[in-house]
């Protein structure tokens, strides 16, 4: 009882003295003022010294100071800076500053929302920023959205709720009898669908056997022309943004064979779908407004922290159907937001938070502004690249860029290059079949500057290829 004591006035010292978070705040400071110095991704030295942790768990408390240093000390060194202006890796987003800040806060807070007895603030953030992701993307004003934990998350709620509504629509209660023995469901996706999406679907119960892939084009768009017969039992899961190309399905032709068949329309538009808000780019997601359900990420294009997807939804009955959970315990309010109507967790962190103060801040302008300046970044990166004699494998027509060199060895060997250079950081991939360097260009930290810098990093270590 001593011991517990003792604990606890220590834990109240803890924070009412603050000397703890004040240590934490300089050292991310120091973070913050070096990101541009140290290596895009860490130096094998770091990553050595991660043994530090590698200890076990400790049989007393420990100095809380000495965790911190800890972190500072070993952590820092082997993160990827990714919310610098060099990292084009996994179409990872870097994070603005209010949304930052916003996060620190929100964390003090430390809000669990579910329902809105558990968060009043968070209830009443979160059907602002369900108002204004509508009026971004010009989506049905019925249209309800929930936040999760990212596009995948937010993809298989749109797949469940597709399900779900489909199976009803044939006098078959899900919820009551379960999927053995349910009427069959189609699933029609493109030959190029991200990976999210079939391990979604697998997570559902949709075997490989049960999805029908689509041609796609030189872009890894779908090709209309080649739909199978569309009905009223069929998912039809189209994207936004192609994970490597960066190209877009052509939403009206689809949508509107899919809408007259009674199918249901799913986007995936991890990124792609914040092409809507720009005068530049709308033209890509022309249509979207006829799909059923739509999944987004709000750390991708949008720069909002980890972790904020996106689902959003035209029919509410039918993702509060898939969504919702009963118990006596649980206290829906008939009047005020409950979050967890459209998301599958009970306990989630409050993401609405930092997304109302990313939004609030940026305005329409600014949301135009991040997305515009993705793409001139990447139009940029593209065109030196070309310059410089890299193959350019795609139409950029957002923020992706696939290059290769003139032969798969080079190409191979370069981004291997590039990786260990620490200038700059992208992933490998591979485009009908054939290896290439894939750029994701996602922070609204990369300066033109930058690019130079790493297209002068793609020349070195093409350069160092040619070493024997």
């Amino acid at each position: 009882m001593e011991n517990s004591k003792k604990l606890q006035e220590q834990m109240f010292l803890q924070r009412e003295n603050k000397e703890l978070f004040e240590i934490a705040k300089s050292y991310a400071y120091r973070y913050m003022d070096k990101i541009n110095d140290r290596p895009v991704f860490p130096s094998v030295k770091s990553i050595q010294q991660l043994s530090v942790f590698d200890e076990p768990l400790p049989k007393e408390t420990c100095n809380p100071n000495e965790i911190l240093n800890l972190l500072h000390e070993y952590g820092s060194p082997s993160t990827v800076a990714q919310t610098g202006g060099r990292y084009y890796g996994f179409v990872n987003g870097s994070s603005i500053p209010i949304s930052l800040a916003t996060k620190w806060l929100s964390d003090v807070w430390n809000q669990n929302y579910a329902l809105y007895v558990m968060s009043p603030i968070t209830s009443q953030l979160e059907a602002v920023c369900e108002k204004w992701l509508k009026e971004l993307f010009e989506l049905p004003t019925e249209t309800v959205a929930g936040l999760v934990s990212g596009t995948s998350t937010a993809t298989m709620c749109g797949i469940v709720a597709a399900r779900n509504e489909i199976l009803r629509r044939q006098d078959w209660d899900i919820n009551l009898k379960g999927l053995f023995g349910a009427p069959p469901i189609r699933v029609v996706i493109g030959e190029q669908a991200h990976a999210s999406v079939i391990k979604a679907l697998s997570l559902l119960g949709f075997g490989q056997a049960q999805i029908e892939r689509v041609p796609v084009d030189s872009q890894g768009r779908m090709d209309a022309d080649k739909l199978p017969s569309l009905d009223e039992r069929t998912i039809v899961i189209l994207q936004a943004g192609n994970v490597n190309s960066g190209a877009f399905d052509p939403f009206i032709k689809i949508c509107n064979q899919a809408n007259n068949a009674g199918s249901w329309i799913h986007i995936d538009g991890a990124f792609g779908l914040w092409a809507a808000a720009s005068s530049k780019t709308k033209f890509l997601t022309d249509g979207i407004e006829k799909a059923d359900s739509w999944s987004a990420d709000a750390h991708k294009t949008l720069n909002a922290p980890y972790d904020c997807g996106i689902i959003l939804c035209k029919n509410r009955a039918a993702l509060e159907m898939a969504m919702q959970a009963s118990g006596s315990y649980i206290h829906y309010d008939n009047k005020k937001r409950d979050g967890m109507l459209f998301t599958p967790e009970m306990s989630r962190r409050a993401r609405a938070i930092e997304l109302w103060a990313t939004l609030k801040y940026l305005g329409k302008s600014g949301v135009e502004e991040i997305v515009n300046g993705l793409c001139d970044r990447a139009q940029q990166f593209s065109k030196q690249l070309r310059d410089a004699g890299f193959n350019i494998l795609n139409e950029v027509v957002f923020n992706q860029i696939l290059v290769s060199g003139n032969t798969v060895e080079e190409t191979n060997e370069t981004l291997k290059n590039i990786q260990e250079s620490g200038e700059c950081w992208c992933g490998g991939s591979l485009w009908y079949g054939e290896p290439v360097i894939r750029i994701s260009v996602c922070s609204w930290a990369t300066t033109v500057m930058d690019i130079d810098h790493s297209v002068d990093a793609f020349i070195k270590a093409r350069e160092k290829c040619h070493v024997k």
